[in-house]
Protein backbone atom coordinates (compact mmCIF):
# COMPACT_ATOMS: atom_id res chain seq x y z
CA UNK A 1 0.00 0.00 0.00
CA UNK A 2 1.18 3.50 -0.77
CA UNK A 3 1.75 5.78 2.17
CA UNK A 4 -1.32 7.89 1.39
CA UNK A 5 -3.48 5.27 -0.31
CA UNK A 6 -7.26 5.37 -0.20
CA UNK A 7 -7.26 2.53 2.34
CA UNK A 8 -4.77 4.41 4.54
CA UNK A 9 -6.91 7.57 4.45
CA UNK A 10 -10.05 5.62 5.34
CA UNK A 11 -8.28 3.80 8.17
CA UNK A 12 -6.92 7.09 9.48
CA UNK A 13 -10.44 8.51 9.74
CA UNK A 14 -11.71 5.35 11.46
CA UNK A 15 -8.83 5.39 13.94
CA UNK A 16 -9.75 8.97 14.88
CA UNK A 17 -13.50 8.28 15.03
CA UNK A 18 -14.72 4.69 14.87
CA UNK A 19 -18.33 5.93 14.76
CA UNK A 20 -17.89 8.18 11.72
CA UNK A 21 -20.59 7.68 9.08
CA UNK A 22 -19.70 6.59 5.57
CA UNK A 23 -20.52 10.14 4.45
CA UNK A 24 -18.11 11.64 7.02
CA UNK A 25 -15.38 9.14 6.15
CA UNK A 26 -15.86 9.88 2.45
CA UNK A 27 -15.63 13.64 3.04
CA UNK A 28 -12.50 13.40 5.20
CA UNK A 29 -10.77 10.80 3.00
CA UNK A 30 -11.66 12.58 -0.25
CA UNK A 31 -13.55 9.66 -1.82
CA UNK A 32 -17.18 8.68 -2.53
CA UNK A 33 -19.47 6.81 -0.09
CA UNK A 34 -19.55 3.69 -2.32
CA UNK A 35 -15.71 3.71 -2.32
CA UNK A 36 -15.72 3.89 1.49
CA UNK A 37 -18.17 0.98 1.69
CA UNK A 38 -16.08 -1.09 -0.76
CA UNK A 39 -12.81 -0.48 1.08
CA UNK A 40 -14.29 -1.06 4.54
CA UNK A 41 -15.87 -4.34 3.40
CA UNK A 42 -12.52 -5.39 1.91
CA UNK A 43 -10.51 -4.32 4.99
CA UNK A 44 -12.92 -6.19 7.28
CA UNK A 45 -12.80 -9.27 5.02
CA UNK A 46 -8.99 -9.19 4.97
CA UNK A 47 -8.85 -8.96 8.76
CA UNK A 48 -7.22 -5.51 8.74
CA UNK A 49 -10.21 -4.05 10.61
CA UNK A 50 -10.90 -6.49 13.42
CA UNK A 51 -13.48 -4.46 15.32
CA UNK A 52 -14.73 -1.07 16.37
CA UNK A 53 -14.39 0.24 19.90
CA UNK A 54 -14.87 3.26 22.10
CA UNK A 55 -11.99 4.97 23.85
CA UNK A 56 -12.85 5.24 27.53
CA UNK A 57 -11.38 7.53 30.18
CA UNK A 58 -10.95 5.23 33.22
CA UNK A 59 -11.24 8.16 35.64
CA UNK A 60 -14.75 8.93 34.38
CA UNK A 61 -16.03 5.38 34.71
CA UNK A 62 -17.97 5.35 37.94
CA UNK A 63 -17.52 2.06 39.74
CA UNK A 64 -15.27 0.58 37.05
CA UNK A 65 -11.56 -0.13 36.90
CA UNK A 66 -9.47 -0.84 33.83
CA UNK A 67 -6.27 -2.83 34.25
CA UNK A 68 -3.63 -3.83 31.76
CA UNK A 69 -2.30 -7.18 32.92
CA UNK A 70 1.10 -8.39 31.79
CA UNK A 71 0.94 -12.16 31.40
CA UNK A 72 3.86 -14.58 31.21
CA UNK A 73 3.28 -17.89 29.45
CA UNK A 74 5.41 -21.01 28.99
CA UNK A 75 6.64 -20.94 25.37
CA UNK A 76 5.45 -24.46 24.63
CA UNK A 77 1.93 -23.59 25.84
CA UNK A 78 1.69 -20.19 24.12
CA UNK A 79 -0.90 -21.04 21.45
CA UNK A 80 -3.23 -22.93 23.78
CA UNK A 81 -2.88 -20.37 26.58
CA UNK A 82 -3.53 -17.46 24.22
CA UNK A 83 -6.65 -19.15 22.90
CA UNK A 84 -7.92 -19.86 26.44
CA UNK A 85 -7.18 -16.32 27.64
CA UNK A 86 -9.08 -14.90 24.68
CA UNK A 87 -12.17 -16.84 25.74
CA UNK A 88 -12.32 -15.24 29.21
CA UNK A 89 -15.28 -12.84 29.20
CA UNK A 90 -13.58 -10.22 31.37
CA UNK A 91 -10.62 -9.97 28.98
CA UNK A 92 -11.69 -7.05 26.77
CA UNK A 93 -8.58 -7.19 24.57
CA UNK A 94 -5.50 -9.41 24.38
CA UNK A 95 -2.23 -8.33 22.77
CA UNK A 96 1.07 -10.06 22.09
CA UNK A 97 3.90 -7.96 23.49
CA UNK A 98 7.62 -7.48 23.00
CA UNK A 99 7.97 -5.81 26.40
CA UNK A 100 8.39 -7.28 29.86
CA UNK A 101 5.54 -9.78 29.33
CA UNK A 102 4.59 -12.05 26.43
CA UNK A 103 0.95 -10.93 26.52
CA UNK A 104 -1.00 -7.89 27.70
CA UNK A 105 -4.68 -8.24 28.60
CA UNK A 106 -7.11 -5.39 29.13
CA UNK A 107 -9.52 -6.19 31.94
CA UNK A 108 -12.50 -4.13 33.07
CA UNK A 109 -13.98 -4.81 36.48
CA UNK A 110 -15.84 -3.05 39.28
CA UNK A 111 -12.71 -2.53 41.37
CA UNK A 112 -9.20 -3.76 42.13
CA UNK A 113 -10.52 -6.65 44.21
CA UNK A 114 -12.50 -7.98 41.27
CA UNK A 115 -9.47 -7.60 38.99
CA UNK A 116 -7.51 -9.65 41.54
CA UNK A 117 -10.19 -12.33 41.54
CA UNK A 118 -10.22 -12.47 37.73
CA UNK A 119 -6.44 -12.87 37.74
CA UNK A 120 -6.38 -15.58 40.40
CA UNK A 121 -9.53 -17.47 39.36
CA UNK A 122 -9.42 -17.12 35.58
CA UNK A 123 -6.05 -16.03 34.21
CA UNK A 124 -3.68 -17.94 36.50
CA UNK A 125 -5.79 -21.08 36.11
CA UNK A 126 -5.02 -21.21 32.38
CA UNK A 127 -2.56 -24.01 31.69
CA UNK A 128 0.81 -22.51 30.80
CA UNK A 129 0.30 -19.10 32.44
CA UNK A 130 3.13 -18.58 34.92
CA UNK A 131 2.48 -15.01 36.14
CA UNK A 132 0.12 -12.06 35.79
CA UNK A 133 1.03 -8.49 36.75
CA UNK A 134 -1.73 -5.84 36.76
CA UNK A 135 -1.27 -2.13 36.15
CA UNK A 136 -4.36 -0.01 36.80
CA UNK A 137 -5.10 2.79 34.36
CA UNK A 138 -5.72 6.03 36.22
CA UNK A 139 -6.46 8.86 33.83
CA UNK A 140 -6.56 9.15 30.06
CA UNK A 141 -4.09 11.86 29.07
CA UNK A 142 -4.67 11.88 25.32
Amino acid sequence: MATNSTADRILSVLEEDAQASYAEIARRAGVSKPTVRKYIDQLEGDGVIVGYSADVDPKKLSGRSIAMVGIDVESERYVEATRALGEIDEVEALYSSSGDHMLMAEIRATDGNEVGEIISDEILSVDGVTAAHPSFLQERLK
